[in-house]
């Protein structure tokens, strides 16, 4: 077997071959090989194209029962011409041996293949198939709409708690939704209203470095000791007797929630800071987040209406 890459339409050599056919190719990577019938690959030097390959054979019917030991003669004998070409119908050019003349018959009782045309449109078909099961399930995953592009920016950043694995879109989709669409001076004050409940209801917010940082969040100005740092606010929720304990005597989970929420309230990003703070809160609250839902819409009128769903010509 030879293979042989020529930059335009090599001789045709009829004289010297049994069997001759053509067809066009076009490889679908820059990757690809020829491949023996017990597997082993052969890399061929081909480009993204369109070719034309003419495929020459002899000795077909010599070697259909016969059984070659090494050093004997050589019964059959391939050659694989490729060059670019447009694309145009298969051809047969000669054909002389049985095994050919076999082959072909079979081939032509078999039914038409598709024709560029009809490969071109059921490729565009796939295509917009995907992009449709894509879309259905990025809003199968945000509550039945699309996101905004601002949720797709925040969405691989947002914080997450055990037990919550889809975090607020899995409690309340319509209500991330209105948050996305609420300005950042409306987000960044939800967020401060987030941290506020967060911590009154974990019962920490008369702690006094407690109180000072929900003062210093709604000032906007920087933390100071200990939620000026992980480690000191660490070490402070641990040493501080004010912070209520678990039965393990490590502090529970909805102080450590308050916390958060207290911390991620200060984020830059306003839209990220009121979606963290406001999960935080609702751990707070544990299986009554509903109540807390409610009290946030009635605090802030504007995420007791659902935004306007812009139209998507893609759906």
């Amino acid at each position: 077997m030879t293979v042989e890459l020529h930059e335009t339409e090599p001789p045709l050599d009829a004289d010297a071959w049994e069997d001759i056919v053509e067809a066009s190719f076009r490889p679908e990577s820059d990757t690809t090989y020829l491949v023996e019938w017990d597997y082993p690959r052969h890399p061929l030097p081909l480009s993204e194209t369109s070719y034309r390959v003419r495929y020459h054979c002899r000795g077909m019917d010599e070697a259909r029962n016969a059984v070659r030991d090494a050093g004997e003669p050589v019964l059959e004998e391939y050659l694989l011409r490729f060059w670019p070409s447009p694309p145009a119908p298969d051809r047969v050019v000669k054909e002389t041996s049985r095994a050919a003349a076999y082959w072909h018959e079979f081939a032509r009782k078999q039914p038409p293949g598709p024709t560029p045309e009809e490969r071109a449109e059921a490729e565009r078909q796939a295509r917009e198939e995907q992009e449709h099961a894509e879309l259905q399930k990025e809003m199968d995953a945000w509550g039945g709409r699309l996101p905004s592009n601002r949720l797709r920016d925040v969405r691989n950043k947002l914080r997450g708690f055990q037990g919550y694995p889809k975090g607020l879109v899995g409690l309340d989709a319509a209500l991330v939704h209105v948050i996305d669409a609420a300005g950042p001076e409306e987000q960044r004050a939800l967020a401060h209203w987030a941290a506020h409940r967060a911590c009154a209801t974990a019962g920490i917010s008369e702690i006094d470095w407690v109180a000072r940082g929900l003062a210093e969040l709604d000032r906007g100005e920087p933390y100071s000791p200990p939620l000026d740092d992980p480690r000191r606010l660490r070490d402070a929720v641990f040493s501080d007797a004010r912070v209520p304990q678990s039965h393990d005597g490590t502090p529970g989970l909805p102080q450590v929630a308050a916390l958060t929420a207290l911390w991620d309230a200060a984020a830059p990003d306003p839209l990220k800071a009121a979606l963290d703070a406001l999960l935080a809160a609702v751990v707070t609250h544990d299986t009554n987040y509903p109540h807390l839902f409610a009290e946030l819409r009635r605090t802030f009128p504007a995420t007791a209406t659902a935004p306007q769903i812009e139209r998507n010509d893609r759906q």
